[in-house]
């Protein structure tokens, strides 16, 4: 009897798990209860059950609007402490201070969170007028070059459905918040290979950011160089364009990632 106790325990946890893991295979940013049960052949009493446990813990989050599970906090901390061990920021942190060194502005590392990004690294250079970040501050996706690389690389529909789901908030007087224009300047970024911004998410800040890919050609996360606009001027410069393109290929390479011809 306890031995069977015990099974029903472990085929619960390992149901729970594939729900859990089946929000990271995923890329949409919230799920419904119909969509889990019939991909993973579970009753949508088991999936509501498992999710109630799971959202008792903060793995997983649930918008009352629109009775959508996503994410949550807990969730992601798991996810941050498994970045802080294997992760892209190890693999970027050489990188971050190479190119704040050299070009004496801040560097920075983005991840994506959901519709969000938020930075998770920067090297800060030795001036006394520089460009500081706050790290694990979510961030709309159509604000800023780091924000915009993110956009500016996925497919169409990806950035479509993004669109569709939010407004264009306006974060700065400088803020894209016509869907048009925004379109128009995320094509052009896909086709130079990087974006760039000029107080977009920060009044008095320039930026230009590259997307670092994953084995599957996904933008990950984003390697940018900041400053501020009165000195720092994000397409000024070719060598700074080549470095910190150079910077995000080797890391994409790190992760598998192998560029089409």
């Amino acid at each position: 009897m306890e031995e069977e106790s015990q099974s029903r325990s472990v085929a619960a946890v390992e149901r729970a798990m594939d729900v859990l893991l089946y929000f990271g295979r995923v890329d949409a940013p919230d799920l419904g209860v119909t969509e889990i049960a019939g991909a993973l052949g579970l009753t949508k009493a088991a999936v509501h059950r498992i999710l109630t446990a799971l959202r008792s813990r903060e793995l997983i989050t649930l918008d009352p609007s629109t009775r959508r599970y996503a994410l949550g906090h807990a969730a992601v901390a798991l996810g941050r402490a498994y970045l802080a061990r294997t992760d892209v920021r190890a693999m970027a942190a050489p990188e971050l201070k190479y190119l704040s060194d050299k070009y004496k502005e801040t560097a920075t590392l983005s991840l994506r969170r959901g519709d969000t990004r938020l930075y998770v690294d920067q090297v800060v250079p030795d001036q006394e007028l520089r460009l500081e970040v706050t790290l694990g501050i979510p961030f709309p996706l159509h604000a800023g070059a780091s924000s915009k690389a993110f956009l500016a690389f996925v497919p169409s529909a990806d950035r479509e459905n993004y669109l569709s789901r939010h407004g264009l908030e306006r974060v700065t007087d400088k803020t894209i918040t016509d869907v048009a224009k925004l379109r128009k300047d995320l094509n052009a970024a896909a086709k130079k290979g990087y974006t760039t911004s000029l107080g977009e998410r920060q009044a008095g800040a320039a930026s230009i950011a590259y997307p670092i890919f994953d084995h599957d050609g996904h933008p990950v996360a984003v390697i940018s160089v900041a400053g501020p606009a009165m000195r720092f001027k994000p397409e000024a410069s070719d060598a700074l364009i080549a470095d910190l393109g150079a910077s995000a290929a080797r890391i994409s390479g790190q992760l598998g990632y192998v560029r089409p011809n």
